[in-house]
């Protein structure tokens, strides 16, 4: 069974304004971007896992499938301490602060810190405006502690950030106020029950969410920061442009007429996904199953090379 991940935006709406519950918006979903940067690194390089499928589950949220024989080989008790190593947001709804750090700072957070603070500003500040209200400066408030309170007058809210950051820079009992608010809104947040149990679902690639109508694609990282969850297609677009007639109707008549119904129908098929708006994602799904076909080949010959020694 494949270690999956799976990130749901409800899990941040204690930290989110822009949005709450099943819905999403471009501001929030800079929380997916983070997240997918987060963990895809950590899952490669500490873990050094390399078969990661990242799929838009349709919705609100995000699925991470690691293929990696090691992987769908773990134990429950691997996956769910694979899980543990990469939560970091502690506690319920009643717990106020949910990231406590200490000293030293563990390298993972620090290299995800490095992450976060390249969205943190634009999206926690200036988006969800997290230092404009009195209500949302009040739950930043509540994550200092009581010598810091005195919050700075700056009416910017980038300045105030700042001023706050100076504050809270000076080492307080081994702790870091100013990171620990960083993680604790722009962290992902994990369900750590469907990490660790084998049997536990998830939706499929390409399957198709049955309140939005859109279709669970997979993710190219490689255009991550302009991946557009609105723009994923909808069963509804892939019926329209089936249905829009083909250029090769003619050609389609001929073959039919010099192979037999099967044949033809298989090369219809082909070409049938290539003319809708899934083309670009089926090439991102076959990228991946290539390589893990490759890395397999790679596999059997290096246990055949051995056979061979001996």
């Amino acid at each position: 069974k494949e270690l999956v991940f799976d990130i749901d935006m409800t899990d941040y709406d204690d930290v989110r304004r822009c949005c709450s519950a099943a819905d999403i918006c471009s501001k929030c979903w800079t929380l997916m971007t983070i997240a997918i940067r987060i963990l895809d690194r950590a899952l490669r390089e500490d873990f050094g896992f390399h078969h990661l499928l990242w799929v838009y589950s349709g919705r609100r949220g995000v699925h991470c499938w690691v293929c990696d024989d090691a992987a769908r080989k773990l134990s429950v008790a691997a996956r769910s301490a694979v899980a543990e190593y990469l939560s970091l947001i502690k506690g319920g709804e009643e717990t106020v602060r949910k990231v406590v750090l200490s000293d030293p700072i563990h390298p993972f957070i620090n290299h995800s810190l490095s992450v976060v603070e390249r969205y943190f500003c634009q999206y926690a500040i200036v988006e969800q405006d997290i230092l404009g209200s009195k209500e949302s400066v009040d739950k930043v408030l509540a994550l200092l502690p009581e010598d810091i309170l005195s919050f700075p007058e700056e009416k910017n809210p980038m300045k105030r950030w700042d001023r706050l950051c100076t504050l809270s820079s000076i080492k307080k009992g081994g702790q870091y106020f100013d990171k620990e608010i960083m993680l604790q809104y722009c962290y992902p947040r994990l369900d750590v029950n469907v990490s660790k149990g084998v049997n536990h679902l998830l939706k499929s690639p390409f399957s198709i969410h049955p309140k939005t109508g859109r279709i669970s694609v997979p993710i190219d990282l490689k255009e991550l920061n302009t991946f557009d969850p609105f723009e994923v297609p909808t069963i509804s677009l892939i019926c329209e442009e089936l249905e829009r007639p083909r250029a090769d109707e003619a050609e389609d008549d001929d073959v039919k007429d010099k192979e037999n119904e099967q044949e033809a129908g298989e090369r219809r098929r082909i070409r049938d996904y290539k003319r809708t708006s899934l083309a670009k994602y089926v090439k991102v799904f076959d990228r991946f199953l290539e390589a893990m076909a490759r890395s397999r080949k790679g596999e059997m010959l290096q246990k055949s090379d051995l056979q061979k020694d001996f």
